[in-house]
């Protein structure tokens, strides 16, 4: 889970992640929307791959990155339930309340 709040932690790799939900998209499609150098890019794509958010797939001399949605739901559903909120039974979320003094 902390290597998918590092990753969550950077605007720039936010945003990578919402291109993606669009739809799976090359490196070069994803560098259209960035001024940074390739290199930047490169670590920026290391951290998600690190934290399993995204797949490469690499054919040729290009990569295709897409977006793995469960892994994001996991580390956010384990988030919740570590600050108190969760799923009853019967599906439906509670929060968690604070007991007065």
């Amino acid at each position: 889970m902390n290597l998918v709040f590092k990753a969550l932690s950077d605007p720039t790799r936010r945003r990578i992640l919402q291109l993606l939900r669009e739809r799976p998209m090359t490196a070069g499609e994803i560098a259209a929307h960035f001024n940074f150098a390739k290199p930047t890019l490169s670590a920026h794509f290391a951290v998600l791959r690190e934290a399993d958010l995204v797949h490469s797939e690499k054919a040729g001399t290009s990569v295709t990155y897409s977006l793995k949605l469960s892994v994001l739901e996991d580390a956010l559903l384990s988030f919740a339930e570590t600050v108190g909120i969760g799923a009853r039974p019967g599906g439906k979320l509670k929060l968690a309340t604070r007991r007065s003094k």
